[in-house]
């Protein structure tokens, strides 16, 4: 399995959903105490933009968590998919006991361990079995028992075609930082998931067990390494076999490269590799050629290219000043360098040019993340002054649009981005539909045209 790990809640950022187009699947954890938070249902429209299966792992049971039923039903109304539990909670916080496997009809049995170091002793105990009685108490029993019964005759049945197209998410519970409950979700994870999926192209599907190589980068990182200053293009491999030093035919550079340093990363560690097959992420040393987006391919697949991948809506918005004027050359490479990871957008007054600089985040914790990499890595102070804009809208057909004479709110705001296309921000959410309003023929998309 290759694993994508994605930021969380506070340093959520454009590469949380980037991600999710490299992936076949999607594990969604959720906190048992606080369900399903705003940053969920942004990557849950990815998701189902894609129609790839989820997967519900709740998480924190040894804490006070909410109710079980009223989590599966905020799943539901919240992003409109059936949910399926795999097994059941006895308990939270300090009374939580373990979860009942409802195929097996027994009961994996919880005891703290010291935090994440390793798995506790787990038992596996039948539902009838006069063992449990010692571990359960007879509230919590008889709790169970009425819930089983309700879920038995009300919860939808278990449809593996449901979950493979994303309308039905297998649901489990249990502790991730005490290792419970992982290992069971684990195995029903791999009998449930798929093996990798084809991949869109502009001359149709990719079978992924094709001879022919084919890749497309989602993800760009540089100075990885500080000592070395060095950029690695992230990509996942659509078909074909990988062998390090291999010539490969670039399509948006439109000609051929040599992809060198081959590696995969798990935390801090990398582990240089010489082979890989369809499915894989692999990273590979980038000479600052690759964009995100782009199709790397066996020279005898022709110009083939793989479907972009969306600009994500950013929501904070800040104009950039750098402090010292004579570092202008330094302050435009770094931004750009950290533009063209994704990590951030930027944008330019509409009527003018490089001067003012406005950048978009999708998550705030992203606009220390760029002074602190422009300070480090480019020597650049800047001042960031906060805008109240939440909401960016791209102009569809822009080239038959009169910009300048769009019929706007008093919150809106015009400005383009680097390839000079128009946007519009809005401080307020009914706004952009006002607009459209006043402006009959006028079309808006909360997704830009793809990288």
């Amino acid at each position: 399995i290759n694993i994508l790990d994605t930021p969380g809640h506070q340093d959520f950022s454009e590469d949380t959903y980037r991600t999710l187009m490299a992936a076949d699947s999607a594990v969604m954890v959720i906190d048992g105490s606080k369900g399903v938070e705003a940053q969920t249902r942004k990557l849950f429209k990815v998701c189902v933009m894609r129609h790839i299966p989820i997967f519900t792992f709740i998480n924190k049971m040894d804490r006070d968590a909410n109710d079980t039923f009223d989590l599966l039903d905020e799943i539901e109304k919240e992003l409109g998919i059936a949910t399926c539990p795999i097994n059941w909670p006895i308990g939270s916080g300090k009374k939580f006991r373990g979860v009942y496997d409802r195929n097996t009809h027994k009961v994996l049995t919880f005891s703290d361990t010291q935090k994440g170091t390793k798995e506790g002793v787990i038992e596996e105990i039948d539902i009838d079995d006069e063992r449990l009685d010692a571990i359960v108490d007879p509230d919590q029993r008889e709790q169970l028992m009425d819930e089983i019964e309700l879920l038995d005759g009300a919860a939808v049945e278990f449809d593996q075609e449901q979950v493979s197209k994303g309308n039905m998410t297998p649901v489990f519970f249990g502790s991730a930082l005490t290792n419970f409950g992982v290992e069971t979700f684990l195995e029903h994870f791999l009998k449930m998931t798929t093996s990798p999926l084809p991949r869109i192209s502009d001359e149709g599907e990719i079978d992924p067990m094709s001879d022919d190589f084919s890749a497309f980068v989602f993800k760009i990182q540089a100075n990885m390494n500080k000592a070395h200053r060095d950029r690695i293009a992230f990509m996942r491999i659509c078909s074909g076999a990988f062998e390090a030093g291999m010539e490969v035919w670039h399509i948006q550079g439109g000609k051929k490269v040599r992809l060198s340093q081959p590696q995969q990363l798990m935390a801090s560690e990398r582990k240089i590799i010489e082979n890989a097959y369809g499915g894989d992420i692999i990273g590979v040393f980038d000479p600052g050629i690759f964009s995100i987006g782009d199709t790397i391919c066996s020279p005898k697949m022709g110009n083939m290219a793989f479907d972009g991948i969306p600009t994500f809506a950013p929501e904070h918005f800040a104009r950039v000043r750098q402090m010292d004027t004579m570092k202008r050359k330094q302050f435009i490479k770094g931004i750009s360098q950290i533009a063209l990871e994704g990590a951030i957008q930027i944008f330019q007054e509409f009527n003018t040019g490089m001067e003012e600089i406005i950048v978009g985040v999708v998550g705030v914790l992203q606009f220390d993340v760029l002074k602190f990499r422009l300070e480090n890595e480019y020597n650049v102070e800047i001042r960031l002054d906060p805008l109240p804009y939440e909401y960016i809208r791209w102009i569809e057909d822009w080239e038959n649009v009169d910009v300048a004479r769009i019929n706007g709110t008093s919150d809106m705001k015009k400005i383009k981005d680097l390839k000079d296309r128009p946007l519009l921000l809005f401080a307020n959410s009914w706004s952009p539909q006002m607009v459209l309003e006043r402006n009959p023929g006028l079309k808006l998309s909360e997704f830009g045209t793809e990288h």
